[in-house]
């Protein structure tokens, strides 16, 4: 299927892009995530056409594009997220393990456990680092004191700050550096157990050190978890991701392992944004 793209720097230039099928997962990799024929409206706003791509389980897929091409719209339909807005109107099936989440009957509370999100900018409750942590356990009913500690040091660890916080759980979250809260908000993600962790430019609002134990962070937690990512940074995509989808105009373009994808990318309009001719 072939489209016309146009660029909105400059309304004259038409740019003539195929806008491929998803690639099949890698052999070595089963299926997380199947997207079909997605579509999302803001009352008359058309946002994603069409988005069709399977992400790989217990890999890192990260989204890529100009501000405004449908990264993030498309990373809230994965948790249904959009659902919070009146005006959303999504069609087309998106499947976790075989289960469209859009079908009907679908519990949308038992999703958003199985779909954990960290945000753009790291919102800690004014609460202690331990009650953070433990803070979605307690809603699911969980009050045993061993069971909630338990979870807290597993979830910290594995978030790569339970040496750093583990003499003062007590002590309120809003004292961490933004680093540190980042990684508490991962950490109070996952401390419910979720199969995938959705990222919307968790590493925006840090600085290089702190970004960088992010990134680490992703790249470990993907032994346990299917992680998808937005970002800007497009080296940031090239050192953590497994596969990298790159969106325009709310339109999937190329969808592909990410050294291929940067190193010899298919599309023409892939290769002008990743060399920075524009976006």
């Amino acid at each position: 299927m072939t489209r016309e793209l146009q660029a909105p720097a400059d309304p004259g230039i038409r740019i003539r892009t195929e806008l491929r099928p998803a690639e099949p997962a890698a052999a070595s990799a089963a299926i997380g995530i199947e997207l079909r024929d997605v579509n999302l409206s803001y009352g008359d706003n058309h946002v994603l056409h069409d988005i069709s791509m399977d992400v790989d389980e217990k890999r890192v897929t990260a989204l890529i594009g100009p501000s405004g091409c449908g990264k993030s719209t498309l990373l809230r339909c994965l948790n249904r997220m959009n659902d919070l807005i009146e005006s959303a109107r999504t069609t087309g099936s998106v499947k976790i393990k075989g289960q469209d989440i859009y079908g009907p009957g679908t519990d949308v509370i038992a999703v958003r456990r199985r779909v954990g999100m960290v945000f753009q900018k790291s919102n800690p409750f004014p609460k202690s680092i331990f009650d953070n942590v433990v803070y979605g356990l307690r809603i699911g009913g969980v009050r045993d004191r061993t069971a909630l500690e338990a979870a807290a040091e597993k979830s910290l660890s594995l978030a790569a700050l339970w040496d750093e916080v583990k003499d003062r759980l007590q002590a309120s979250a809003l004292s961490l550096s933004g680093g540190q809260q980042q990684r508490l908000c991962i950490a109070r993600a996952i401390a419910v157990e979720p199969e995938i962790l959705l990222m919307d430019e968790p590493c925006s609002a840090l600085d290089p050190i702190a970004t960088l134990k992010i990134e680490e962070l992703i790249y470990s937690l993907k032994e346990r978890y299917t992680i998808v990512i937005v970002t800007h940074n497009l080296q940031q995509a090239a050192r953590v991701s497994d596969k990298t989808a790159f969106f325009w105009l709310g339109r999937l373009v190329e969808y592909g392992v990410t050294s291929d994808m940067f190193t010899n990318p298919r599309e023409k309009l892939t290769e002008d944004y990743i060399t920075g001719r524009f976006g």
